[in-house]
């Protein structure tokens, strides 16, 4: 009976998209949903974008190994990030009415710098729908019986036709009501465990000294790797094409705002019943978890009844898929609007939209073949935000708020920052090693406007003494 939930839960978001495919004529409305989305639809779908695997299977999974300073990163740095595109980028990039967010780069910094940015942020999304296409393959396993492989190739199979055939509108409507299904599947499994539990106290008494703490050691390293915690999604998520989407699917300015700050309070609420449920999993029945991203799954599926498992597969099926579509499509866009178009500016709309669905199937491949390969999906998402952190968010926030922010610091920003992080990681260094990425990309940026403002001053001085 679960089993045959879940499936016909994946069928009708076929039928969803279907649907939703009716009203694609061009590729704003592919894109952006024609930048229609009244305020709910925009907030559910910036939420469940951001609600996936991390959220239900890897966050509780770190907060019972290391407790509250293990998941500052997700779900308190996931709602940072979203509070700051809301304050800061919501309503300078909704004004601007372009369709990707490497567009601002041309704009901003010229052709070279939107190549790229392009170039950059389309592997930046691997490892993040990789995550989520394991985390699908990982539950449908559990539910059907079948192999991780072809449970992985299954729930990919059904992301790309539902995410070709209707596009951001398609997103948009399956993420509201998956939305609606995952607050309340969490909502009463946290309920019912609750009262097993016998509330808060018993699972404080029983939390190691220091389980709690939100601060770190007072050591330079202890500091160092908080505000890494902080950032990687916090910061690093900024430049993202699913973010920009978003803010620029929503029917105004003002809506744009509303419905990004609204989504991150949404997630920061309802982050914290995944770690709740997977802190009561460990009171309640210990040692169980021998792959602790499954402590909830194998929870529910061996003590709850079968309605409540229904509920909380449907949800968590709901979560990753609305995560997954929107992850897949972002690149595909970008792909089509920032590197084909580069090469070939007469591209007509029909052939941009084709390139684009056409990008949505390749990307998926590289990344089942990821999702076969590796096994956390914590680490996964970790590295998809760092990637864009060091190359990509200090000559975003520079172009919008440094008037003498200029092209050749962009270009050295992301190259440096990139390099810089790549080498850390390869040698294992001691701190963060996107601190020294993100450091780097601030130099780059400063030497850029140095040697801009020395070159502005020689051409002065020429021009004077002539």
């Amino acid at each position: 009976m679960l089993a045959f939930s879940i499936l016909a839960y994946l069928l009708a978001n076929l039928g969803i998209g279907l649907w939703a495919s009716k009203r694609i004529t061009t590729t704003q409305d592919f894109v952006l949903a024609g930048r229609q989305l009244p305020l709910m639809l925009a907030a559910s779908a910036t939420f469940a974008t951001w609600f996936g695997s991390e959220t239900i299977m890897g966050a509780p999974t770190e907060f019972i190994e290391h407790g509250v300073l293990g998941i500052i990163e997700d779900p308190f740095g996931a709602s940072l990030c979203l509070f700051l595109v809301g304050i800061f980028f919501a309503r300078r990039f909704y004004k601007m009415n372009i369709i990707t967010f490497c567009d601002f780069f041309r704009i901003r910094y010229g052709r070279n710098a939107e190549l790229l940015s392009a170039i950059l942020i389309i592997p930046s999304y691997f490892s993040w729908i990789a995550a989520q296409l394991l985390a699908m393959g990982i539950v449908l396993k559990v539910v059907l019986g079948w192999s991780l492989l072809m449970c992985i190739l299954a729930s990919s199979f059904v992301v790309i036709l539902y995410t070709i055939w209707g596009g951001m509108w398609s997103i948009s409507i399956t993420d509201f009501i998956q939305t609606i299904m995952i607050i309340v599947g969490l909502l009463i499994v946290a309920a019912v465990l609750y009262e097993e539990v016998g509330g808060f106290q018993p699972l404080i008494d029983a939390a190691p000294a220091g389980f709690f703490r939100f601060f770190p050691e007072n050591t330079l390293k202890g500091h160092l790797e908080y505000f890494a915690a902080w950032i990687t999604i916090g910061l690093g998520s900024i430049p993202q094409q699913d973010v920009f989407q978003r803010v620029m699917s929503a029917k105004s300015a003002r809506v744009s705002v509303q419905s990004t700050l609204l989504s991150s309070f949404m997630y920061l609420t309802i982050a914290l019943l995944p770690l709740f449920i997977g802190l009561c999993g460990h009171h309640l029945y210990p040692g169980e978890e021998k792959d602790g991203q499954m402590i909830i799954p194998s929870m529910v599926l061996k003590h709850m009844s079968l309605p409540l498992q229904i509920l909380f597969f449907g949800a968590l099926v709901s979560a990753i898929l609305s995560t997954t579509s929107s992850a897949i499509m972002a690149p595909a866009v970008v792909l089509g609007e920032n590197i084909f178009k580069f090469f070939k500016p007469d591209l007509g709309d029909r052939q941009l939209l084709k390139i684009i669905r056409m990008g949505i199937v390749g990307i998926t491949a590289v990344c089942i073949f990821m999702a076969a390969t590796r096994e956390s999906i914590f680490e996964l998402v970790a590295e998809s935000s760092a990637f864009s952190l060091v190359s990509l968010f200090v000559p975003l926030a520079a172009g919008l708020y440094w008037k003498s922010s200029n092209t050749l610091g962009c270009i050295l920003s992301m190259v440096v920052g990139l390099a810089v992080w790549l080498v850390c990681v390869f040698i294992e260094t001691e701190y963060p090693a996107l601190v020294y990425g993100l450091l780097a990309s601030f130099l780059g940026m400063a030497v850029g406007w140095l040697w801009g403002k020395i070159a502005g001053k020689t051409v002065t001085s020429s021009a004077s003494a002539s």
